[in-house]
């Protein structure tokens, strides 16, 4: 079995979800996300690229960015129970354990 292994991150000009073995982005709907998830992913983004714009200065948004990339993990976990799913604040710069 080829058990697929995705890092979930903020990355600006990313999709939100990198395969930690080949490298490189991967689009959720290629993944076969719901519609919805594909669609909170995005909306993340748009938030994480913000933040990123004004250097991460606010703590209180770092912190909702990070809350919100460990729901989407684990989103991605659930739909994808196959998937081995990790989560990379780039606020942090560093994986952060998502149980």
């Amino acid at each position: 079995m080829n058990e697929r292994s995705l890092i979930v991150d903020g990355m600006l000009s990313g999709t939100g979800i990198r395969d930690a073995k080949a490298g490189g982005y991967i689009d959720p709907n290629e993944l076969g996300l719901s519609p919805n998830l594909a669609k909170r992913i995005a909306e993340w983004l748009l938030e994480y690229e913000n933040a990123h714009y004004f250097q991460f200065v606010d703590k209180a948004k770092n912190q909702q960015l990070d809350r919100e990339g460990i729901a989407i993990t684990n989103h991605i976990r659930e739909e994808l129970p196959d998937a081995q799913v990790e989560y990379f604040s780039n606020v942090e710069m560093r994986k952060i354990a998502v149980i």
